[in-house]
């Protein structure tokens, strides 16, 4: 089986230190590479290959914020088939709207518990982006409640 590269950006090193953590409890062969900003992302981006699988990107960021991003990448010929999942702590509908707009394949709300952010990653992984076309029903990560 083949690894699966993961690249994640965010400006707070608190959540790419818990997103790493929940990646390496996952059972799955996966290469994450992090970033602590959307130029840095970028740059790592135009200098792979190889091209992640798939990306998470963090909103709220100093210099290229995550729209910046966004925009950049499915605007993108070369990189606009990458699965971008956005990764934030927002969950306004305005916001949520505007990521659907640009081009973002999924939307999650950053989980507070670990075991939440382990669920709505592995969630992630578990998509099949090639046939995954979202709407409005399936672009937002709902977590599932435990009984």
């Amino acid at each position: 089986m083949n690894d699966l590269l993961i690249f994640y950006t965010d400006d707070d090193d608190d959540d790419l230190s818990l997103f790493s953590d929940a990646v390496d409890s996952l059972s799955k062969d996966i290469i994450l590479q992090t970033f602590s900003g959307g130029e840095k992302l970028l740059t790592a981006i135009s200098q792979s290959p190889p091209k992640p699988n798939m990306i998470f990107l963090d909103l709220n960021m100093p210099g290229k914020n995550g729209f910046d991003v966004l925009k950049e990448l499915k605007g993108s010929e070369e990189n606009n088939e990458i699965p971008i999942i956005i990764f934030s702590t927002s969950n306004e509908p305005s916001i949520i709207e505007k990521c659907m707009a640009l081009g973002a394949n999924y939307f999650i709300t950053k989980p507070v518990l670990m075991k939440d952010i382990i669920r709505a990653i592995g969630h992630s992984l578990s998509i099949n982006w090639k046939e995954f076309i979202p709407d409005r029903k399936t672009f937002v990560y709902k977590a599932q409640l435990q009984v």
